[in-house]
């Protein structure tokens, strides 16, 4: 690897489209730095599913031509390399779901949100790792895995977005698109010390969803810092009539937005089963808030139903996509997949509306005590990165949970009541990085963005390199 591809992998998003935009790199320098740092980081990590090296760099080809001939940036993205979570469709780049089902699919045609990476001048440089459709706390699958935790490689990078972190943390990528359903890109930011946006439902619209009115899962963002996270989700985000929960205002950017915010804080929602071990790093966490930001107001709504809710509508709706999969393959899905799709198998249309109207009372206890603060902090998981080798969460501090999701609480909840939320890495703990979920109002992911600029500047949430797995020990 060369001393410029060494420096330009550890620039940021916004640093590399700067430095792109006045000429002074080509698109092609840049993704062959960084498709060289995938290539001397990955095999420690496993990060990637499939790198598209060939056509990354076609991409880049034709943007350093577009530029020769305007002298101007095809877009916002204009060269930087982004990562695809592999959940997404690609056109013509292996997209798996994680699932050996699928081990040779290539779509035809992009999702809307790569469309839209792709228009900004994103080089969509490969797909990341996640578990089998994106339903695991170990991010791994028969195909590839599991990913690595940047900072101990024996833990867990998070489900199910955790190849998008890692890339991220590691320098494979800037920026990574990521999918959010009960916390799949929140977690992995967590624990990857990385930065996250997981926005309003409807922001990134999701067209071929075949439940049009659905907001319990959404795109999301993942990066190294606040700045680069807007970046990528302002490329994405914008109405497509044919998603009916896409929002009609356009994406706000942030840079003042956080300025005078109320805060509240709270460790798990007063619902949530915590660790030991994240509710001592929380405390010292809101306490250093308190430093920068003024009083934090400890306060949570009743969610005392939420995670029963919260079970109830995941698994109806796993069950009614994935049904017909586990009848015609369950043998070759993997223990995990079946048990979420099997969840779901006898729920009533009763059950499943009385859950509706569980969740509808919850977001309007939550948009009640959002009259008194503008954004909630809390921890971005239940527990700290664990071994990988010890497979799902089946208890925390020794006692038994209920379910496998259990540790995802203080995620699922938010899920739950659609609003935004900005993860960010808040600092060390035991040389393992620990973060923490901003939530505000629906559309007010601007406020979440000037906030989270501020405290990187003023608190020192920031990520920090782990160790280079492509260097000797």
């Amino acid at each position: 690897m060369s001393v410029q591809n060494d420096v330009l992998w550890r620039d940021s998003a916004a640093a590399l489209a700067a430095r792109l935009a006045s000429g002074e790199l080509s698109a092609r320098a840049v993704t062959e730095a960084h498709l060289d740092r995938i290539t001397a980081a990955d095999p420690a990590l496993c990060a990637f599913l499939t790198v598209a090296a060939d056509k990354a760099l076609a991409w880049a080809g034709a943007l350093d031509a577009a530029f020769a001939k305007t002298g101007r940036p095809v877009g916002p993205l204009h060269g930087v390399p982004v990562a695809i979570k592999d959940l997404t469709d690609t056109a013509s780049i292996r997209t798996t779901y994680g699932s050996e089902l699928y081990a040779d699919n290539v779509p035809a045609a992009n999702d809307v949100a790569v469309e839209r990476i792709e228009a900004a001048g994103g080089i969509v440089i490969g797909k990341t790792n996640t578990p089998e459709f994106g339903f695991g706390a170990i991010c791994g699958n028969r195909l590839a895995g599991p990913t690595r935790n940047p900072f101990d490689p024996r833990l867990t990078s998070g489900g199910s977005s955790g190849g998008a972190a890692v890339a991220v943390a590691a320098g494979m990528v800037p920026l990574a698109h990521g999918t959010d359903f009960g916390g799949s890109v929140r977690v992995p930011a967590g624990f990857c010390g990385v930065a996250s946006i997981r926005p309003t439902p409807g922001s990134i619209p999701a067209p071929k969803r075949p439940l049009g009115w659905d907001t319990l899962a959404t795109h999301g963002v993942i990066a190294r810092n606040t700045a680069d996270c807007a970046v990528l989700l302002a490329a994405m985000a914008g109405m497509d009539l044919d998603d009916p929960t896409s929002l009609l205002a356009p994406f706000r950017d942030g840079a003042d937005g956080g300025v005078g915010s109320r805060l509240g804080a709270t460790a798990d929602f007063g619902a949530a089963t915590v660790s030991h071990a994240v509710r001592e790093r929380f405390a010292a966490t809101v306490a250093r808030l308190e430093g920068v930001a003024g009083p934090v107001l400890r306060r949570h709504p009743d969610c005392g139903d939420a995670m029963a809710t919260f079970r109830t509508l995941r698994a109806a709706q796993i069950s009614h996509a994935y049904g017909p999969l586990l009848d015609r393959h369950g043998e070759r899905l993997t223990d995990t997949v079946r048990w979420n799709i099997e969840a779901g198998s006898g729920i009533t249309a009763q059950a499943y509306l009385e859950a509706q109207a569980a969740r509808t009372a919850l977001y309007r206890r939550f948009t009640a005590l959002f009259r008194d603060i503008d954004i909630l902090v809390a921890p971005a998981c239940g527990v700290m990165p664990w071994p990988n080798e010890d497979g799902e969460v089946t208890a925390i501090d020794g006692s038994p949970t209920e379910t496998i999701l259990d540790y995802l609480g203080v995620t699922a909840i938010v899920t739950l009541i659609g609003f935004p939320v900005l993860t960010l890495p808040a600092g060390d703990a035991d040389g393992l990085p620990f973060g923490i979920q901003l939530i505000a109002r629906p559309g007010e992911e601007h406020r979440l963005i000037g906030l989270g600029r501020r405290l990187e500047r003023d608190a020192g949430f920031v990520h920090r390199w782990p160790p280079d797995p492509a260097l000797p020990d």
